[in-house]
């Protein structure tokens, strides 16, 4: 385990704020997890690869970031098998491994920024594909037991981009690893009319999971700014979920506004389409900005600090809910110690 002291959080957060923290661990193992201090919520920070948190202010006290690394096929029997990832791998890399050995499940997932911890917190998805479609199973150590638990699909109480990691219990688990079920037989996913456009020169005898992959990276990198060259979390809001009286009231006076029904009778609509119509998309607040290329991200220009940014974020909230009577909600973890 390696420990930093005064450490700097700048290049451990996609969107590239320069904040600090008293100490930071690095934990690579399960064992570093008994040789930590304790955890607490109100000066101390767990993170994995920053691509989903927003840091208003330094931390206080210490912080945890997730390196356990390991990816293995745990069984392997039949037409599925049971992959086994830890916790710090790079989420993309893990995919693309699955793909690799023939495996099945992951493909429209491709490219989502982040470690592989960070999944089932947010409940990641894209195109189509949640990861609560393929997850078994979730194991974590519990700061208030003192113990390691194991999740199964039902106990992680799955949502929308949420789950009991991310709004229940939010940093009472350490997650160290996950199993994930796939298949051994490509079933494409191709309901996101964006996907089947890109593949359309593709025949359905040619289609394989890895162009379902190379098609879904072509298509977040056309659209997205590379945190790398630019930062950001990727999609800062989620697209709302209302009830069907209100999406028919909102596609009555805007027919165009994508909307998709979902569970229990909701429709879910494009939270990208409500910016942009506000005008929004590339507006510019000082060294924080809206994306030119998607109105969902919202980036840092160089040199915008978290306050920055989160000032930026609130007005596009603030200006479609006048607008449409619709809040946005963010998708990354707002980050503040400050009293």
């Amino acid at each position: 385990m390696k420990v930093i002291e005064a450490a700097s959080l700048e290049a451990l957060n996609t969107f590239g704020v320069q904040a600090r923290a008293a100490l930071q661990f690095d934990i690579e193992s399960e064992e570093d997890i008994l040789a930590l201090p304790a955890f607490d919520p109100a000066r101390d920070l767990l993170l994995g690869g920053g691509s989903n948190v927003l840091l208003l202010s330094d931390v206080p006290g210490n912080v945890f970031c997730n390196r356990i690394k390991g990816r293995q096929i745990v069984d392997g029997n039949g037409r599925h098998a049971t992959v086994e990832v830890g916790a710090g791998e790079p989420w993309h890399e893990f995919v693309r491994w699955t793909l690799d050995y023939g495996l099945c499940g992951l493909e429209n997932l491709s490219l989502i920024p982040g470690l592989a911890g960070a999944a089932p917190i947010q409940n990641i998805g894209a195109y189509g594909v949640e990861l609560a479609s393929v997850l078994e199973s979730v194991t974590a150590w519990d700061w208030q037991a003192g113990n390691w638990r194991v999740f199964d699909r039902e106990e992680c109480r799955f949502a929308y981009r949420d789950s009991r990691f991310k709004s229940d219990e939010p940093d009472r688990y350490l997650i160290t690893s996950l199993r994930l079920a796939l298949s051994k037989a490509f079933a494409p996913q191709l309901t996101y009319p964006g996907l089947l456009e890109e593949l359309g020169s593709v025949s359905t005898n040619e289609l394989t999971a890895k162009r379902v992959s190379d098609a879904v990276v072509r298509i977040r990198q056309r659209k997205l700014p590379d945190p790398a060259v630019q930062g950001n979390a990727g999609s800062f809001f989620k697209n709302p979920i209302i009830d069907p009286g209100m999406a028919d009231h909102l596609r009555g006076e805007h027919p165009e506004l994508p909307a998709w029904p979902v569970d229990k009778g909701m429709i879910k609509i494009s939270a990208a389409w409500l910016i942009e119509r506000c005008g929004l998309k590339g507006l510019t607040d000082g060294a924080a900005g809206v994306s030119d290329r998607h109105a969902l991200v919202v980036v840092n220009k160089g040199g915008a600090s978290g306050a920055d940014i989160w000032r930026l974020a609130r007005r596009v909230r603030d200006t479609v809910e006048e607008s449409f009577g619709i809040r946005l909600q963010p998708e990354p973890k707002i980050v503040s110690f400050h009293n």
